[in-house]
């Protein structure tokens, strides 16, 4: 009986590997860029106060920023937790409610920030 074990084994599941290594280099990296732009901007006004804040993401092109900020950070979020549960948690059922339930967190995490950023 060939169980194709070694270095001509079978390779099976759900292939995730390289894109999410690359999903979480790109999010991590657009975290990176936008730390640094934010930290430039606000440390060039010079303005340390909430009205400093606030003119800074008075600019629908920050908002729009940081929204896509917060979008990469929900992803990287989503990609680490998944691969959590789906290296710790065996059972099926209980995995499919743990994913269901992240899910539902960030999405209220992202409908949560589109509301602090555009009533600002």
């Amino acid at each position: 009986m060939n169980h194709r074990i070694g270095a001509k084994r079978l390779v099976v599941g759900a292939h995730y590997g390289l894109y999410d290594w690359i999903m979480q280099r790109a999010t991590a990296a657009t975290m990176a860029i936008y730390t640094v732009i934010l930290l430039i901007y606000f440390f060039s006004a010079g303005n340390f106060s909430y009205k400093g804040w606030t003119a800074i993401f008075s600019m629908q092109w920050m908002r729009l920023a940081t929204f896509i900020t917060f979008i990469a950070l929900f992803y990287h979020a989503w990609v680490g937790v998944r691969n959590i549960w789906m290296d710790y948690i065996k059972q099926t059922g209980v995995r499919l409610i743990l994913y269901v339930l992240t899910i539902a967190w960030l999405l209220a995490c992202a409908g949560y920030a589109a509301q602090i950023l555009w009533r600002v």
